[in-house]
């Protein structure tokens, strides 16, 4: 099941800098593993802005919601979850 991921991003000014680059470089990393992995199938970043829109792939929105918790960033994120479904047309080329 394909889920529309749309995150924000809070980090508090006041936080330590090397916690902050060590949280960001965790995030990173777990990205990474996460698109090898087949759960994150696309993402953009939102310009001008801590926040990003992704296409994620999980078995249900529990196991996305798993997913999402296990982030390192996730104490610091607002979400919206959108679950897609296939849009089928009866003809296409009408």
């Amino acid at each position: 099941m394909e889920f529309l991921v749309r995150t924000e991003i809070d980090l508090p000014a006041a936080m330590d800098a090397e916690r902050r680059a060590g949280l960001v470089e965790a995030e990173a990393k777990r990205g990474r593993e996460l698109r090898a992995a087949g759960s994150i199938v696309r993402m953009w970043r939102v310009p001008g802005r801590t926040a990003n829109v992704g296409i994620w792939s999980a078995a249900d929105a529990t196991d996305l919601h798993a997913l999402l918790a296990a982030l390192p960033l996730f104490d610091w994120m607002s979400m919206t979850v959108e679950p897609l479904a296939t849009h089928y047309l009866e003809d296409p080329d009408a």
